[in-house]
């Protein structure tokens, strides 16, 4: 397999769109008939399935997944969220073993890459076809495909990152600013200006994840560099990321220090600690869910080349290691049903990846989340990128880069350029050696993607 896998350059805007619209209409439809009951008669397989997946590591997503979306499914399920690199050691241990003990995969878009590559997933485009009833986006299940044929990885829900305010932070917004227009018109001087405002009559109000386990370098990624210049490794040290990373220096000095300490941003909004932040929306869903009459959720703001935004697409996928296929793919069709599609929405904020009617008495706090996430999607500035694709177990590393500099540069105020120039060495080595095209936002390369 060479590395034409990698061909699949992006989620387009009307793709996105057309994802978004469904969300936004979440709330408004009827309720799906059936309940866990129909699941339940639906499924064909069953057994026992170890299910290995980067995605919904956090304990408190973790356990809601097991004891309320997993429970409804005929078959043992033993769920293990686990980071990239053991993720990808296992796989490929149990694939030179020849056998092992994990039959389903859970990843972002990126993640499969790799293991695509190198001959280590099945092909499920009889499973895709045989799903094609339920209305996945047909963008999303283009981009399993890795710009071939086979159906590498099935579409299994999808997110993104949002802004979220405590009500109280209004009273200083910008003047032009209300709470409507925020979903339409916030820009980063703007957001500077909020946040400095409040810094001014309330101490420091603004938040940032930047903890261990926090996903900021995901902020620099798919919405500063973006939203600045317009791509983003080709682009890593030219004036744009200067004014990026000028503004982020800005935003830290009026941000609460505690930022350093956090990983999720819903305890901060709903303690009062922070009354402005950036994050996941599974990660800001307690405290919309827990007190959504004090919670302004909105898209992050648009910058001098449009509004950045990265949608995050998950997928399943079946080692080719795997002892219970059947079971597996038993399991990819209960979870890409509506029903279990809606469940997942209601218990860990992920989004449904099908087109359809969803619940209509979904609780208050994941609709302000859907509002956020479709007026982003629907924006006329909207400009979507893809998560990292083909580092494999680089992708560590690759996200270090980012937050190396924003520790040089913004926690410790040291010259950007200089922080630059040095971070874009080890940035070109990573891609050097994983061989990574580049991917959505920047330009489609020849051979490996040259930073700028």
């Amino acid at each position: 397999m060479t590395r034409d896998i990698f061909e699949t350059r992006s989620v387009t805007r009307r793709g996105v769109v057309k994802a978004g619209a469904g969300i936004a209409g979440a709330a408004a439809l009827a309720p799906l008939a059936g309940g866990r009951a129909s699941v339940r008669a639906r499924q064909d397989g069953g057994g026992d399935i170890v299910f290995l997946s980067t995605q919904l590591t956090p304990i408190e997503e973790a356990e809601a997944f097991r004891g309320e979306v997993l429970s409804g499914f005929e078959g043992e399920v033993e769920f293990v969220p686990e980071e990239i690199g053991p993720f990808n050691d296992r796989v490929s241990a149990e694939a030179e073993a020849g056998t092992g003990e994990v039959s389903l995969i859970g990843g972002q878009h990126g993640d499969f890459g790799s293991l695509a590559e190198q001959g280590l997933l099945m092909d499920l485009t009889d499973l895709a076809t045989e799903l094609a009833d339920l209305g996945i986006v047909e963008e999303y299940l283009d981009l399993g495909k890795f710009g071939g044929e086979q159906q590498f990885y099935i579409p299994w829900m999808q997110a993104t990152y949002v802004m979220a305010a405590r009500r109280e932070a209004l009273e200083y917004l910008p003047e032009g600013l209300t709470e409507e227009t925020l979903s339409t018109d916030l820009t980063y001087d703007q957001l500077l200006a909020w946040i400095t405002a409040i810094n001014e009559a309330e101490g420091p109000r603004f938040g940032l994840p930047a903890g261990e386990s926090g996903l900021l370098h995901r902020f620099f990624q798919g919405y500063g560099y973006p939203s600045f210049t317009g791509a983003l490794n080709t682009q890593f040290t030219s004036e744009g990321a200067v004014a990026m990373w000028q503004w982020l220096q800005g935003a830290w000095a009026v941000a609460n220090p505690q930022s350093l300490s956090y990983d999720q941003m819903s305890e901060p909004l709903r303690s009062g600690e922070v009354w402005v932040a950036w994050d996941h929306t599974a990660r800001l869903i307690d405290a919309a869910r827990n007190s959504p009459d004090d919670i302004v959720m909105f898209p992050a703001p648009r910058g001098p080349e449009g509004l950045g935004f990265l949608p995050v697409v998950a997928g399943l996928a079946i080692p080719a290691s795997a002892p219970n296929v059947e079971g597996a793919r038993a399991l990819i069709r209960y979870l890409t049903m509506p029903e279990t599609q809606a469940l997942t929405l209601e218990q860990v904020a992920f989004f449904p990846v099908i087109e359809g009617e969803l619940p209509g008495d979904l609780g208050e706090g994941i609709q302000k989340e859907a509002g956020a996430v479709a007026a982003t999607t629907e924006d006329e500035q909207a400009l979507p990128s893809l998560l990292p694709v083909g580092l494999g177990d680089q992708g560590g590393a690759y996200n270090e880069v980012f937050r190396n500099v924003f520790q040089r540069a913004v926690v410790d105020q040291g010259d950007i350029q200089e922080a630059l120039q040095t971070e874009a060495v080890a940035l070109q080595e990573i891609l050097d050696a994983t061989g990574a095209s580049c991917w959505t936002p920047d330009p489609e390369s020849e051979g490996v993607c040259q930073v700028g």
